[in-house]
């Protein structure tokens, strides 16, 4: 049993209770902050309703065009100078410093008790920066209120103000911080130092903070899909339709076919991009074989190339080789001396196999490092024992790099059938033409073409909805699956 603390130990535990409270406070403030700024619901800066709701704080320090979208006309009219938008950049700037130096001292706090004291001087810069950028603001607002333009609407936004509150909250804590290691001073460490765990997390959190942001925050506007919403105009509870576009999805018939199209072309290529998972792992071992390093370099540097060509690249280059006057063509007509103007990019047959073709091409180099470097962890040891054997180069190959190579081809193999459903629009789209969009219309174009295309926002939300449930359940489905292969328990 644990023993009670002493009277005399009580004012100690209370001192460390409210420090690791203050620590923790800033912290988590810290993290509220970073991601306030690329929330637009949140940005302190849009002190007119002349700025696009969608434009957080971070867009708004980094993309002047994006401030000034919707205001073009009045600064091109002279109604106001455009050195008010210039200011409340800037200002957006310097809110975002401000920030980044409370989010540094919440990093910093994790160290040992110096590093700590060092650390809580830096969120109380932060806050007077941020206090900055938030006085610049509201001089911003009160420039906008004398004008008095009435394409202009002056406004405080939700977000200066919880900007405001955030920045008192983070300078309480602090404070707190401060008069707790103002009684420890005395039993500070010679030197700063982290340990290793808390390294590793914080170099570890800028991932876990974009995936959050890019990977998480858009589940948001699922919402779309229950509205009955129109391009530019807001959402509110009058357009509200429940599932209704999930039933259109099925119930309507030109709908129906065209989705069924679309799932049997996606279906269809990430099929045979799954029959081919193989062709990655058997180019790395023929690679392997090879007994000149010079030229297996060579070999491996030139196939990996084109996985750092966008597809605007691979069709440029498709186009030089079988466009009318391509490559093909001119080869054909030196050889047989009749004209040949064929194009075979315009052609919908064989679809499917070219696109496969072309991915190959694109991406077996790249899938191919991860199977070197497995090859190269092999113990060596199991060659030369079986060369002693009497083992040739192909039975080596076969007992002894595939059954090591097996466990990574079907942990990527599970998650190319996770992701069945995705195959990517960029290599469809630049390939898509009159002739073949049918053939080639796969399920993340057609949510593109949906959307962005016709406008049809609720309807591409929720197509994208059911393809990410799907695949959530498919790697779900294909987790257990290999769990029962290997005899643990699916729970």
């Amino acid at each position: 049993m644990k023993q009670k603390p002493s009277r005399s130990h009580l004012p100690a535990v209370r001192e460390q209770f409210w420090e690791k409270a203050g620590f923790a406070a800033s912290r988590i403030l810290a993290l509220i902050a970073v991601a306030a700024v690329f929330y637009p619901g949140l940005n302190p800066g849009r002190v007119t309703e002349a700025i696009s709701r969608n434009v957080s704080l971070f867009t708004q320090a980094v993309s002047y065009s994006a401030l000034t979208d919707n205001v073009r006309r009045i600064l091109m009219r002279g109604w106001i100078d455009n050195s008010v938008f210039i200011l409340l950049q800037i200002f957006s700037v310097i809110l975002i410093l401000g920030v980044a130096l409370c989010a540094a001292g919440a990093c910093m706090s994790f160290g040992n008790r110096r590093m700590k004291y060092r650390s809580q001087w830096l969120p109380l810069i932060g806050v007077i920066v941020m206090s900055g950028g938030l006085t610049g603001f509201w001089y911003g607002y009160l420039n906008l209120t004398a004008l008095g333009n009435p394409k202009l609407i002056p406004a405080i936004p939700s977000g200066f103000v919880f900007f405001a509150v955030l920045a008192a909250l983070i300078l309480l804590a602090d404070l707190l911080m401060i008069a707790s290691n103002m009684l420890h001073r005395a039993q500070m460490e010679k030197r700063m130092k982290m340990e290793e765990k808390y390294k590793l997390f914080l170099m570890l959190l800028p991932v876990l903070m974009l995936s959050f942001l890019f990977a998480y925050l858009p589940l948001w506007g699922w919402r779309y899909a229950f509205f009955d919403y129109t391009v530019g105009s807001s959402l509110s509870m009058d357009q509200f339709v429940g599932l209704k576009w999930f039933t259109v999805l099925f119930e309507n018939e030109a709908t129906r076919q065209d989705f069924f199209r679309v799932l049997k072309n996606t279906l269809a290529m990430s099929g045979l991009g799954l029959l081919t998972t193989w062709v990655p792992m058997a180019f790395a071992i023929f690679l392997s074989q090879v007994p000149s390093k010079k030229f297996r370099k060579l070999v491996q540097s030139f196939t990996t190339l084109p996985n750092f060509m966008g597809w605007v690249i691979v069709y440029a280059v498709a186009l030089a080789i079988f466009s009318t006057d391509g490559f093909v063509n001119s080869m054909i007509t030196a050889i047989t001396g009749t004209a040949a103007d064929t194009n075979y990019l315009m052609s919908d047959a064989h679809m499917w196999l070219k696109m496969l073709g072309w991915n190959l091409w694109k991406g077996v180099g790249w899938s191919a490092i991860i199977y070197i470097s497995s090859i190269s962890s092999i113990d060596q040891g199991l060659y030369e024992a079986a060369e002693v054997d009497g083992a040739g180069r192909f039975a080596k190959i076969w007992y002894i790099t595939v059954p090591s190579l097996l466990p990574t081809f079907f942990v990527l193999l599970l998650m190319s059938i996770a992701n069945i459903l995705s195959n990517g629009m960029d290599q469809y789209l630049v390939f898509s033409n009159a002739m073949n969009a049918k053939s080639l219309e796969v399920l993340d174009l057609y949510v593109y073409n949906l959307g962005i295309g016709s406008g049809q926002i609720p309807m591409s939300t929720a197509i994208g909805m059911f393809k990410s449930v799907i695949s959530v359940i498919l790697l779900f489905s294909a987790n257990a699956f290999s769990k029962k292969l290997r005899g643990e328990s699916i729970i």
